[in-house]
């Protein structure tokens, strides 16, 4: 009973590290040295994410009742964790990189926002982008089409303004005036012609 109790703690713990969890990845760590394993400890940190070496036992215990329970049959042999709570594949992403500089090290599996992915699924999964590099990407993208168009109206502002300083002389030039037209002469009324009488003799 006692055992029991000094352990309780420790599972609290973990659910604690769980609560909010977006992912969990399960490693195998024996074959790590000193250095590397405090090379990847530091990576993880940086990265936001928990990585706790816990007996198997208290991991499955902590897994009760949680999506992470479908990692139980992994729970065979030393186990570390990995916890991400603010970017679901950090935890993959920095695993996945260590694994192909760490032969050593060897993923088990993990589960990412409620789905249970094997080694491979996780090393898939390890190749998709941080949120800040997606993030930068996607500001990138806006940008650009921002910036040509601000390029575009500059330019269409500064022929604005030239054709309008051409145009100022000619609006203050006083209008021609039309040549006056010579009033048109008068034809000469035509006479009615006379009508001839003839006049019939007296009788």
């Amino acid at each position: 009973m006692a055992k029991v109790e000094e352990k309780q703690p420790i599972v609290e713990e973990i659910s604690a590290h769980l609560d909010g969890a977006q992912s969990v990845v399960l490693v195998d760590y024996r074959g790590l040295n000193v250095g590397q394993d405090t090379e990847l400890r530091k990576a993880m940190r940086e990265a936001g994410v928990v990585y706790k070496v816990y007996k198997n036992t208290l991991i499955k215990r902590a897994f009760e009742g949680t999506d992470f329970a479908q990692l139980d049959d992994l729970l065979e042999g030393p186990s570390a964790i990995a916890i991400g709570k603010d970017d679901a594949t950090a935890p993959a992403r920095v695993l996945g990189k260590f694994a192909k500089n760490f032969e050593a090290l060897e993923i088990k599996g993990g589960v990412v926002e409620g789905i249970v992915y094997d080694a491979k699924g996780i090393g898939q999964i390890a190749s998709i982008p941080s949120r800040e590099e997606l993030l930068s990407k996607l500001l990138g993208s806006l940008q650009s089409p921002i910036t040509n168009f601000a390029r575009v109206m500059n330019q269409l502002a500064e022929k604005g303004g030239a054709g309008e300083a051409a145009e100022a002389p000619a609006a203050e030039a006083p209008a021609e005036e039309a040549p006056a037209e010579a009033p048109a002469a008068e034809a000469p009324a035509e006479e009615a012609p006379v009508a001839e009488t003839t006049e019939t003799p007296a009788e």
